[in-house]
């Protein structure tokens, strides 16, 4: 993902937190996400499921599917620049998903709070149909993010 030179102080401060997020996060980097979006309290991902994600059944493994929506909710969730950690999530799986598929998550909330925020996610197939649908609940702390670079030059 690439920043963008004329971004608000507040979309600057969400590329800035999921970056550093991003450069951390062995997992998602395994999975292959890729941020395709960033800006306060939305993410949108996209990734492609390779053969070692699948079950013996021979369809992606729902902790897969889950992964993904989750590591999007993370990255929704925390552009505001305070550390914010999912308290519950939960996930319903309309259809399959197959090795090969590419899939695209968007992350955003349903309500914003103090303390407490819900998300939802939306996981889609390229031909936009829907595989899953992720709802999580968020704290928020007050612990500031660290590392990032400063936003407000």
């Amino acid at each position: 993902m690439m920043e963008n030179p004329s971004a608000t102080a507040s979309e600057a401060l969400a590329q800035s937190v999921v970056a550093v997020m991003y450069a951390n996060d062995a997992f998602s980097q395994w999975l292959g996400v890729e941020l395709l979006e960033i800006r306060p309290h939305y993410a949108k991902l996209k990734m492609t499921v390779r053969d070692e994600m699948t079950n013996g059944f021979g369809v992606c493994h729902g902790g897969v599917t889950f992964s993904f929506a989750d590591s999007a909710l993370a990255f929704a969730s925390n552009t505001a620049g305070k550390v914010t950690v999912s308290v519950e999530n939960s996930i319903t799986y309309p259809t399959r998903v197959m090795s090969g598929d590419v899939l695209c998550c968007v992350a955003e909330p349903l309500a914003i709070g103090r303390k407490l925020s819900t998300f939802q996610a939306h996981i889609t197939r390229a031909d936009g149909t829907l595989v899953g649908h992720f709802k999580g609940t968020v704290y928020h702390t007050e612990k500031e993010h660290q590392g990032l670079a400063d936003t407000t030059t």
